[in-house]
């Protein structure tokens, strides 16, 4: 392992954790939002509009954290590359 991987790889689960959080509070920010842009006189086919492309985000934050965690937990579960013999030189 390169000396910057652990540090990276412990950078990259705390932004996976972040976007995961972030994608949740989305999910309950939506339902607060939503009444104060009908105030706005925007009419029923945008809010739904908003409201999915919300929901949309939320999905994709929650998704792309989750992968970024997944990823970054079998990256360091996985034995590293170094420790395995080289099979190309045989």
């Amino acid at each position: 392992m390169k000396p910057s991987e652990p540090s990276n790889s412990r950078v990259q689960l705390i932004w996976g954790a972040i976007l995961v959080a972030v994608g949740v509070a989305v999910f309950f920010r939506i339902p607060q939002v939503m009444p104060q842009l009908a105030q706005m006189g925007q009419s029923a086919t945008t809010i739904g509009f908003i409201r999915i492309c919300f929901y949309i985000m939320g999905i994709l934050l929650v998704g792309g954290g989750a992968k970024k965690i997944i990823h970054c937990l079998h990256r360091h579960r996985s034995p590293s590359d170094t420790d395995a013999p080289d099979r190309d030189n045989n």
